[in-house]
C-alpha cells in the first residue's frame, strides 16, 4: 500500500473509533486542448499515479469531522451547520453541500485525507480533494451516482463555495481516467472517447517553473471576453454558432480587420487548437508519438504568441526542451503565467534533460525548478486496506 495511504489509515485510526474505507482520487496532465474547454472545443486529459488518499467511515452522529494532514489542520461541523468557510474547507464541505441540495440525508461521517500532488503544479489538487469525498460519499450514502454525475457534482461544488469558475475537464479526468489511456473529451456534449497513450521508451515529465504570476486570474477573464467578442462578429459574419463550426483559419481571415489584433488571434489560436486536438486522437491511434510531439510544439507556440498566456519562465523550459534530442514534444500545462510545462521524454534522456533544464533554468532565473516523472492511471477508485 502507498506510503501516503498508510498514513492516512494510520492517522484514522488513531483519531477515531471506527474501521474506515480507503479512497485514492488521482489528479491530472492534459496533453493537448489548452484554454478551448469554454470554447467549445476538445481537451486531452488523463488522470495520473499523483493524488489524494482518503479514508472515511460513518460515525452514527450528525457531525462532520476532518482531518487535512497536510495542512495539519482538522474541522469539526454539524452537518446542520455547513457553510462557506476558507482553503480547503470551501472545497470539501462544498462537495457536502452538493449532496445536501440534491437531498440527499447527509449523515455525520470521519475524514481523513492527504495527498502528493504539489501546490500550484497545475495537476488539479482541487479536483481530487473534490473527487475522493463525492465519490466515498456516494458509496457510503448509496446515492447510486454514475461517474459522469459525480464529476458534474465535484464541478459545481468548485463553482459553488470556492467560487473558482472552471470548466469540466479536471473533475471528469478525475473520475474517468483511464490507465494507459486519454481521454478525448467533448467539451460541448460532455461526451467521451478513449484514446491509447502507448508511450513505448518514454514517459511524461513535468518540470515545475515553481512561478505563478499574479496577474493570471484576471488575464484568464480578458482572454474569455476576447474570444466571445471575436465570436459575435463571426456569428453575424459566417452565420455559425461556435468555434468548431469553423472549417479553417482561412475561414476567419476575411473578418480580421473587423476585430482587433488581438481577439483575432485568440480566436485563431482556438481554431487551430480544436484541430490540434483532432489531430492528436488520429496520431495516439497510430502510435506516432513523434507527431503528437510536434502538435505539443505547436500548442505551445500557439499559446505564448497568439493567446499570449506564457510568461519567460516558461517559454524558456519549452526552448531547452526543445535542444534536447530525447525529448519528442513540450509544452505549458495548463491556463498559463506560470505552473508546470509537460515533456514527453525518451526513458534513456529523462535524467540528462531534467538535469539540464534545471540547471539552466536556475542559472537564467536563480529558481530552483522540480520535476516530477508522472504515469496514468485510473480514475477515483477503493482501494483495500490493510489490517
Amino acid at each position: 500500500m502507498n506510503s501516503i495511504a498508510v498514513t492516512v489509515l494510520n492517522r484514522f485510526r488513531e483519531s477515531f473509533t471506527f474501521e474506515p474505507t480507503l479512497y485514492f482520487s488521482p489528479g491530472r496532465i492534459n496533453l493537448i486542448g489548452e484554454h478551448v474547454d469554454y470554447n467549445d472545443g476538445f481537451v486531452l486529459p488523463a488522470a495520473i499515479d499523483k493524488g489524494v488518499y482518503y479514508a472515511v467511515a460513518p460515525n452514527n452522529s450528525d457531525n462532520l469531522n476532518f482531518i487535512a494532514i497536510d495542512f495539519d489542520e482538522r474541522l469539526s461541523v454539524a452537518v446542520m451547520d455547513i457553510k462557506k468557510m476558507s482553503n480547503w474547507q470551501n472545497y470539501v464541505l462544498s462537495v457536502v453541500n452538493e449532496f445536501v441540495l440534491l437531498g440527499v440525508a447527509v449523515k455525520g461521517f470521519d475524514c481523513v485525507f492527504a495527498g502528493d500532488i504539489p501546490r500550484g503544479s497545475g495537476m488539479s489538487s482541487s479536483a481530487a480533494v473534490e473527487g475522493g469525498l463525492a465519490f466515498a460519499l456516494n458509496e457510503m450514502l448509496n446515492t447510486k451516482m454514475n461517474r459522469v454525475e459525480l464529476a458534474l457534482l465535484c464541478q459545481r461544488a468548485e463553482h459553488n463555495y470556492p467560487h473558482v469558475n472552471c470548466g469540466i475537464m479536471d473533475q471528469y479526468a478525475n473520475m474517468m481516467g483511464r490507465k494507459d489511456e486519454v481521454i478525448m473529451l467533448d467539451c460541448k456534449t460532455v461526451e467521451h472517447q478513449y484514446f491509447p497513450l502507448r508511450l513505448q521508451g518514454c514517459k511524461i515529465v513535468l518540470i515545475n517553473s515553481k512561478v505563478h504570476h499574479t496577474l493570471a486570474s484576471g488575464e484568464y477573464n480578458i482572454r474569455r471576453q476576447r474570444c466571445e467578442a471575436g465570436m459575435a462578429v463571426l456569428k453575424s459574419g459566417l452565420g455559425i454558432q461556435s468555434f468548431r463550426d469553423i472549417k479553417d483559419v482561412e475561414a476567419l481571415m476575411p473578418f480580421k480587420d473587423k476585430m482587433e489584433e488581438k481577439v483575432f488571434n485568440c480566436c485563431k489560436y482556438v481554431v487551430e487548437e480544436i484541430a490540434r486536438a483532432k489531430k492528436a486522437s488520429t496520431v495516439l491511434k497510430q502510435d506516432d508519438l513523434v507527431s503528437f510531439g510536434k502538435l505539443m510544439y505547436a500548442t505551445h507556440e500557439g499559446l505564448s504568441k497568439l493567446y499570449e498566456v506564457s510568461c519567460p519562465e516558461l517559454d524558456f523550459l519549452v526552448e531547452l526542451a526543445k535542444q534536447e534530442s530525447g525529448v519528442i514534444g513540450g509544452r505549458l500545462m495548463g491556463g498559463g503565467f506560470g505552473g508546470c510545462t509537460i515533456n514527453i521524454v525518451k526513458d534513456e534522456a529523462i535524467n540528462h534533460f531534467i538535469e539540464t533544464a534545471s540547471k539552466a533554468y536556475h542559472q537564467k532565473f536563480n529558481i530552483d525548478a522540480e520535476a516530477y516523472i508522472v504515469s496514468t492511471g485510473d480514475g477515483t477508485k477503493q482501494i483495500a486496506v490493510t489490517p
